[in-house]
């Protein structure tokens, strides 16, 4: 029986952080050690140096239960990197504990492509998820207790737009009713909770550039509206000077390494359904000061994660991708195209042609609307036919587009050689980079932008409600910020039942909210959550740990 993925991490031998971070350019005197194995870096004395690197986005198809594999893509990329003699460094998010006990189980890659410590890295880590759910929950009891004493700023208590947050899969949460009691219990008023990962702190902490404009960003978020319609910010009940004490470690970029040694940040980790999906600008700067190459990944498939990597992240930090990976894997293909999960094993070209429209619809996008270079990196399983094999480089090559074959998880480093190669011929191409859409044009312009272009829908429509808020929105001066989708993963449209590349249909836009601090409006389409649940069979039902301390059934 194959060695599953904690057995592979436990077995394996881990440097000493320390050396890892001197593979790094980085001297142990900024280190902060969290045992010996992982380290928070104190970057201020990079503050000033040039940016040498050149930057890798790993993206990948629609997710679909048969799986894809970006995150392992990415590791095993790196890996591959510094095994043809090339100085890579891997920026990656770091998993939210929601879906480690639900659905998705870890997300620190697979196989013997994987980051270690795999378990702590999946649990607790170095707890900058507890900070930001301890900086958000202390701004709503602030905006809470400023209301009972007093309401000096005169919160419309029925306009509270911040809510409090736990990283846990917990549906029941979703609305409640608090301040229950009487007088002396605060306001009663409808509520819910978020998950951490939709917290806006934790899109602050990912775009912020340093601890002074994480502290001005937080003071700038909204939170409540007055009675005369005024936004209410963090800065106005003066949360800001506190959250940002409680977050001053959390920003700091997280240091682990991946099975073969290779350094690697994990730092922040916001959805890419409902926020902005990518890893810390502080640590991706830091890698492409340090590195001449990195490799970092967008959350989800590309029409999330890397249009927001793109028109969110790159246009906040000035930053753009030498060169795009697209990963997909031949089974997941087959599903897009209509085969069951049970069946994916068997060959089946008709499916795999149907399914390879969501791939080729990603390729032109990131090709024809942003202007990259890319390659289809396939994630391969033993299931894979030489027939289905060569179907998808064919019709990937009459895209211009190059096949790699990607054996990371099986064989590491060594199994990304044939993409490591194509990525290095890849990234010495021209560059047209381009953003989808000018952040100057008007909230509804962009939206249509975004949903013609990388959904390609027919256009957005908006409920009354979202229209009103667009409005609102516009006259507060918050009109100019770029877009952040909450769309679900699973397809290019807001229904998840429609795979592969659908067309004729149409995006709405249920609501519209301003996250000022992170600088994006966010538009929910669909019924997209922002606090899921819990499948049927949790995943936390397969995790256990012995007397001695040994965690099993971690994935």
């Amino acid at each position: 029986m194959p060695k599953s993925d904690i057995q592979i991490a436990q077995e394996a031998e881990v440097l000493p952080i320390v050396e890892v971070a001197k593979l790094a350019g980085i001297d142990e005197s900024m280190l902060e050690l969290y045992g010996s194995s992982k380290a928070k870096v104190d970057i201020h004395s990079l503050k000033d140096a040039p940016v040498k690197g050149k930057l890798i986005l790993v993206t990948a198809i629609n997710p679909t239960p048969a799986g894809e594999g970006k995150t392992t893509t990415s590791v095993g990329l790196a890996d591959a990197l510094r095994a043809v003699g090339e100085q890579a460094i891997l920026c990656l998010r770091e998993p939210s504990l929601g879906p480690v006990f639900g659905v998705k189980g870890g997300a620190a890659g697979g196989g013997y492509s994987q980051v270690v410590p795999m378990e702590d890295i999946n649990l607790h880590f170095t707890g900058d998820f507890h900070a930001i759910e301890a900086a958000n929950n202390l701004c709503a009891a602030m905006l809470d207790n400023h209301i009972k004493q007093g309401n000096e700023l005169g919160v419309d208590p029925r306009r509270v737009v911040w809510k409090r947050v736990l990283d846990m899969n917990d549906r029941q949460l979703r609305n409640v009713i608090d301040g229950l009691g009487g007088p002396a219990h605060g306001m009663p008023r409808q509520d819910g909770f978020d998950i951490v990962v939709a917290s806006e702190i934790m899109a602050v902490l990912c775009l912020a550039s340093d601890l002074a404009d994480l502290k001005e960003r937080l003071g700038r978020m909204v939170i409540a509206y007055a009675f005369d319609g005024a936004p209410v910010t963090a800065a106005d009940i003066k949360a800001h000077g506190a959250m940002t004490a409680l977050l001053k470690d959390a920003i700091k970029p997280n240091m682990v390494q991946t099975l073969e040694g290779t350094p690697a940040f994990v730092h922040g980790g916001p959805f890419a359904n409902i926020a902005h999906g990518c890893n810390s600008i502080e640590a991706t700067m830091t890698a492409l000061k340090l590195a001449d190459y990195v490799v970092t990944e967008a959350g989800f498939g590309a029409d999330l994660g890397a249009e927001k990597f793109l028109d969110i992240k790159c246009r906040a930090a000035g930053i753009r991708p030498s060169a795009v990976v697209l990963v997909a894997t031949v089974r997941a293909l087959k599903y897009n195209g209509g085969v069951a999960k049970e069946d994916l094993s068997s060959e089946n070209l008709d499916a795999l042609e149907a399914g390879l429209s969501n791939l080729l619809q990603h390729v032109g996008n990131v090709r024809d609307v942003y202007g990259l270079p890319v390659v289809v990196a396939i994630n391969a399983f033993p299931t894979d036919t030489p027939a289905e094999l060569a179907l998808v480089e064919r019709r990937c090559q009459e895209l211009g587009v190059n096949v790699a074959l990607s054996e990371v998880w099986a064989r590491g480093g060594e199994g990304g050689r044939e993409l490591a190669e194509e990525v290095l011929r890849l990234v010495e191409q021209p560059n047209d980079f381009a953003f989808a859409y000018d952040a100057g044009d008007p909230i509804e312009k962009k939206i249509h932008a975004i949903a013609t272009k990388v959904y390609h829908a027919d256009g957005a429509d908006f409920t009354p409600e979202a229209r009103r808020q667009m409005e609102e929105l516009t006259s507060l001066g918050f009109g100019g910020l770029p877009i952040c989708m909450a769309k679900t993963q699973y397809s290019f449209s807001d229904d998840p039942a429609k795979l592969g590349a659908p067309s004729g249909f149409r995006i709405t836009v249920r609501a519209l909210k301003v996250a000022a601090g992170a600088g994006f409006v966010v538009a929910l389409t669909g019924d997209i959550m922002t606090m899921p649940g819990l499948p049927k069979v949790p995943a936390a039902e397969k995790i256990d740990i012995d007397e001695d301390g040994k965690i099993t059934g971690l994935f």
